[in-house]
Parts: structure tokens; sequence; C-alpha cells
């Protein structure tokens, strides 16, 4: 790590333990331009917000960020979403945002307003999801946490799931964040470490609605501050080391009413015969660079299908679409959209979801 870059956080503990009387900071977040960067700014209230309507609109120098030009480059951020914030405590709070540009339009990659408006139309069909959002950690000089710096570990088969020095590295960093996601209020169902040295995964969901899409990338958020202050990165790349190495996903379980009650296999089989039809229209939603991203993780290889075919089966990782087991002996359920990126936005991939499922003949 840089020694430059490098403070001690016990000499941090002093000034946050100094008593703010009753302003609170409220950290805003929101999408920058790439769709895959995360912002943040911090300003003071007067006191506790108890809804989103006490908050203030803010602005910010969209230049800056991707999305906007340096002469016309004030763009707005309008909460949508509270959370605790784990890191400052008290009743300091994060605010998730929705940016829109000087002419009131939502920005490029603000996907959220036009997924709320699609999950407000499908509000009868009780859209659940949980996505598995798979990462990597890195070294600073961008080389997989853990590993040699001048080779490689030995090959993949003892890491998935390890216990042990010598099979994982970073499960400080693990712990830390899903404390900070209980905390948050965040719907975080488990985690786990993954395939590659290195790459881990946690859960969110169920959830219902534009919640899953608001809860992971608060839950982004939170993984990339607490590995700031470990000094470590985090890629959301779907294929960060080249070669016989897994890539990283964010594998979509989806339900709806219908499908999870009895005799809801016909209401899945019927769903994933219409996932076929729109095979491409899905890929391009499933990276926010319209499939360029996942063409490098979606190649019939390591546990993934081909980006170029549609597929299902029970219990098949191989496939595009895989039933669970328990699902298909009982007959009703959910089914698992294992096409998503890591890097992919949730708005993008629930709200296509749901178009494609629910709302088009």
């Amino acid at each position: 790590m840089n020694s430059n870059a490098c403070t001690n956080k016990v000499v941090l503990e002093k000034y946050l333990s100094l008593p703010q009387g009753p302003r609170v900071q409220a950290t805003y977040i929101w999408i920058d331009g790439t769709g895959q960067g995360i912002r943040s700014k911090t300003k003071s209230l007067e006191s506790k917000p108890s809804k989103v309507e006490d908050l203030p609109i803010w602005n910010y120098d969209g230049s800056s960020c991707y999305q906007a030009e340096g002469s016309n480059s004030d763009t707005y951020l309008h909460p949508v979403k509270i959370y605790p914030c784990p890191f400052r405590l008290g009743d300091n709070v994060l605010v998730l945002c929705e940016a829109f540009k000087y002419n009131k339009e939502p920005t490029l990659t603000n996907k959220r307003k036009a997924c709320k408006e699609v999950m407000v139309k499908a509000k009868e069909f009780l859209p659940w999801f949980g996505i598995e959002q798979e990462y990597t950690l890195l070294d600073q000089d961008g080389h997989p946490f853990g590993w040699p710096k001048n080779g490689f570990p030995g090959p993949q088969g003892p890491y998935y799931c390890g216990v042990g020095a010598n099979k994982v590295y970073g499960r400080d960093i693990v712990e830390a964040h899903y404390r900070c996601c209980l905390y948050a209020g965040i719907r975080i169902s488990g985690t786990n470490a993954e395939v590659m040295p290195a790459q881990w995964e946690f859960q969110v969901g169920p959830t219902e609605g534009i919640d899953m899409g608001d809860d992971l990338w608060v839950a982004r958020y939170l993984l990339e501050r607490v590995a700031e202050d470990f000094g470590v990165v985090v890629s959301f790349d779907p294929k960060p080391m080249i070669g016989d190495w897994n890539g990283a996903g964010a594998h979509c379980n989806y339900s709806t009413k219908a499908m999870r009650e009895k005799g809801g296999m016909e209401h899945i089989e019927k769903a994933i015969d219409k996932l076929s039809k729109h095979h491409i229209r899905h890929i391009k939603e499933y990276d926010p660079n319209e499939g360029k991203d996942n063409e490098r993780r979606l190649t019939g290889a390591h546990e993934t299908s081909s980006i170029h075919d549609f597929s299902s089966g029970v219990a098949n990782r191989g496939c595009s679409i895989r039933i669970p087991r328990e699902v298909s002996e009982q007959g009703y359920g959910y089914l698992e959209d294992r096409r998503p990126s890591s890097n992919c936005d949730p708005y993008s991939v629930t709200m296509v979801i749901v178009k494609t499922t629910c709302l088009e003949n």
C-alpha cells in the first residue's frame, strides 16, 4: 500500500468521538456517468430527517462526474431513500439520490426513475428479487489481494466457501461490510468466499420492486467505503483475471406472487419462454456497456452460459436461466437469471425482467 495513502484510524477515533451537537451529517450518494461508479458528498442538517421530504435537493459538478459540460455543469441530487450511517453512527444518515440534469431530465445513468415507473405498473404481480453480488478484492496496484506478486495461487478448487489463511483473503473486509449492511437496514441475506481466490459474494434480498436496486447500490457503496478503510480496492469487473479463473456476476433470483404459490411452475415456465425471446435485449441491459463487459465472462466456461445463446435447465449452472432443484421438485418458487454481470445496474436488470415477464404479451 502507498504509505502516502495510509492514515491511522486510531487517531481518527479521537475526533469522531467528539460531540456534534444537534446537527447531523447527511451523506448524499449517487451513480456517476459511467453507470457503475459511486460518488458521495456530505452536508450538515439542522436536525435528523424523519422522511425523504425533509431533505433538500442539492447540486454538484456534473462535469467532474462524466455527466455534464463544464459550461453548464450544475447537476441535481433528488433524495429518494434514507439509511442509518454505519460510519458516523448516531443520527447521521446516508441519502440515496437520483441525479437530474439542468433541464430536469434524469441523467443518462439515472435508471432508477424509469425502473420505479415500471415497478409501479407491475405492482399487482408483487415481483421479488434477490441478487448475488460477486466482486474481487485488489491491492492498490491492481493485483488481486493476497495473490503472490510474481506468480499465481494454486488452481481453483479449495477457495469456494474456503476456510483458512491459505484459502481466503480479506475476510475482515467481508465481516465489516456485512455488519454495516445490517446496521443500515439493508436486507443482506448472506455472504461467501467465491471460486477464485480474493473473490467474494454477498446476497441482497428477497426485496420487492424498486427496493432491490436501492439496497444493492447502497450495499456497494458500503463495501467500497469499508475497503477504503482497509486500504483495499473493490473491483466489480466481470472478468478481472484472464485465464482459467472464474469471472464475477450478479445472478438475479426472481419471482412473482403467482410463481411462489402452488402450481407456480407453470408461471415460471411461461416467464422463461418470454425471456428466451428477448435474449439480446436482456444482454444489452445486463452490463453498463451493452454486453461488451459480459462478453469476456459469458463464454460457456467457468459456470457460465454462452452470451450468444439462451438456455435453461434444472440445477444447471451452465445455463442462462437455472431452476433450483427444490423449486422443480415442489412445483413453485423462483428462477435464477445467471446472465447479469457483476457491474450491472440492478435498476436496469430488474426493470427489463419485469417488462419482459409481466408487462408485455
